[in-house]
């Protein structure tokens, strides 16, 4: 057993996780409230070993966001604009096909695309951006839209959810994005996003499309004015629908910008609680395979460390990036592949490119094995990256 945990008072916990026990709520809890940061990363990364071995992924993808006009409006949100504002935007099909077009000379594998619930674009509009996307490259996966972009667009085309998906897939979406879980207690969504779809909502989409045999990720946004026993809650309810559908193919912590919105906090995330978050949900969520560090909110050196607090991928290169940027993220807007494998590289983990489901692409072997025992991020590597994230 690491002699962190040994020291930290968690070692019943580690127990659990190497019997391949799954863990409570008050244990995830009682995770989330230890001091011992080194003892929690420990078990994580004990986790991530026995679920992924040595192995951390990137993706080589292109964030497009098709337009900022948005009828909701979300106390948290630094993305969302109105007609009347100078520095809305909206993107025609062509626009949006020619970013692809330049993104395809970087070998992306994948377009990620989301924006607001525009208030006048028809269903049509929708339909027709997939189409002219695959039809530009038919090996492009497209991972388009949020639940509520999904409640929207159904609304728009007068259908079900369940019919509204089987046209946008049949027009091309490969998969759902994460976005729009924010936290799901009632009374701490209603704070920060009020209008928003419910937490039922985002789950009932995304159960419906993992009916249909989709795929999807799944975020949580933390560090604004949920309590540590909401992101529990918010877990707990993730855990469950993933034993329902098993259509999560990875989750997403997002850490929250507080720049240039109505919910300004004192304490943003830290660095500390970036990694803790991450740990504990790679300890909790035992039926997710993957766990992403989101280097645009982390930072690049402190989604480095990450790698070995539960976290298994880094995400992708994204080349630009509006939504977290607008909220006062201080990240690049582009990652090239050689620095992601760089990254990868310097926490002794072997680099994947992957796809949208995460299946590996390309295995880049040469990376000497760890030392058994040694845990960079657990030392010196651990204490440089958190005094400058």
């Amino acid at each position: 057993m690491n002699f962190f945990i040994q020291r930290s008072g968690l070692s019943d916990l580690y127990e659990k996780v190497a019997a391949g026990e799954r863990i409570s709520e008050a244990d995830a809890l009682r995770l989330f409230e230890s001091k011992d940061l080194n003892a929690v990363g420990a078990i994580a990364d004990f986790a991530r070993q026995k679920r992924v071995g040595n192995r951390a992924s990137y993706i080589l993808n292109r964030y497009i966001n098709y337009s900022n006009y948005c009828i909701l409006s979300c106390q948290f949100c630094s993305f969302a604009r109105k007609k009347r504002d100078a520095d809305g935007f909206q993107l025609s099909v062509a626009e949006i096909v020619a970013k692809a077009r330049e993104a395809l000379q970087l070998g992306i594998t994948e377009l990620h695309i989301v924006g607001g619930l525009h208030p006048s674009l028809p269903f049509s509009y929708y339909t027709d951006m997939l189409r002219a996307l695959k039809d530009l490259d038919a090996r492009l996966q497209l991972k388009c839209f949020t639940a509520i972009e999904i409640l929207h667009l159904a609304w728009l085309a007068r259908k079900s959810v369940a019919e509204t998906l089987q046209e946008l897939k049949a027009a091309g979406l490969a998969s759902l994005t994460g976005g729009g879980a924010e936290i799901f207690r009632k009374e701490v969504r209603t704070a920060i996003a009020r209008g928003k779809e419910s937490a039922e909502e985002y789950l009932d989409v995304h159960r419906t499309w993992h009916r249909m045999g989709g795929r999807s990720t799944c975020t949580m946004l933390y560090g604004h004015v949920e309590s540590l026993a909401d992101r529990v809650d918010h877990l707990r309810q993730l855990r469950a629908l993933q034993d329902e559908t098993r259509g999560f193919v990875g989750f997403v912590p997002l850490a929250y910008h507080p720049d240039n919105n109505d919910i300004p906090v004192k304490h943003p995330p830290t660095g500390f609680d970036s990694l803790r978050t991450l740990a504990v949900s790679r300890i909790y969520l035992d039926n997710f395979d993957h766990l992403t560090a989101y280097w645009i909110g982390l930072g690049t050196k402190l989604a480095q460390v990450a790698l070995s607090y539960g976290a298994d991928d880094l995400h992708g290169i994204i080349v630009e990036e509006h939504i977290f940027h607008m909220a006062g993220a201080t990240s690049p807007q582009l990652q090239t592949e050689a620095d992601m494998i760089k990254a990868i590289r310097e926490a002794r983990r072997v680099p994947v490119q992957r796809n949208t489901f995460y299946e590996p692409i390309r295995i880049l072997e040469d990376q000497p094995a760890p030392v058994p025992g040694e845990n960079p991020a657990h030392s010196k590597v651990l204490e440089d990256n958190l005094a400058t994230a």
